[in-house]
């Protein structure tokens, strides 16, 4: 199964893009052991339209577009489900076992995303009631991500 972070604006260089790229090779390097192929970032152009509707529809449109057919599609949303890393990793396991080409995380861009593509999320995650500035949520997610690998491999999960 491979990992997609599917986000919407380019992540610039500096220390968060440094952390993004440690935890996903990490997840990478762990997931080969428990069937993770592959942990790629996908980066979508920010839409330079005018109106909110029309730049999320074709931010969600450019987004649709990366998500393979049967891939499992999780959302990072505000108002998504709190977990704790052991049912993250759950999750991952479930769509592996489910025989899932892909497990595809989408991040969308500051207005949001189209309902169709709300619509199409199997999971909703949040990472707390806080707003997060969008290059962080990529290291929380890239985390949780290498950390849901540690814990299908068998690796106590605190210490990794």
């Amino acid at each position: 199964m491979r990992i997609v972070v599917a986000a919407v604006g380019r992540l610039k260089r500096g220390p968060e893009s440094e952390l993004v790229e440690r935890y996903r090779k990490r997840a990478a390097q762990t997931g080969r052991a428990i069937g993770m192929r592959d942990v790629e970032i996908v980066e979508i152009r920010e839409s330079r339209a005018q109106e909110i509707q029309k730049r999320t529809i074709e931010e969600s449109i450019a987004l649709a577009n990366v998500i393979p057919e049967r891939a499992a599609v999780a959302l990072l949303d505000e108002r998504g489900d709190n977990l704790d890393s052991a049912s993250f990793a759950g999750h991952l396991q479930k769509w592996r076992a489910d025989d899932r080409p892909a497990a595809v995380f989408v991040i969308g861009g500051p207005d949001g995303l189209a309902p169709s593509l709300r619509d199409k999320a199997e999971l909703r995650l949040s990472f707390g009631a806080a707003t997060w500035p969008h290059q962080l949520v990529r290291v929380m997610l890239l985390e949780q991500i290498y950390r849901a690998a540690t814990i299908l491999a068998g690796h106590p999960y605190h210490r990794a």
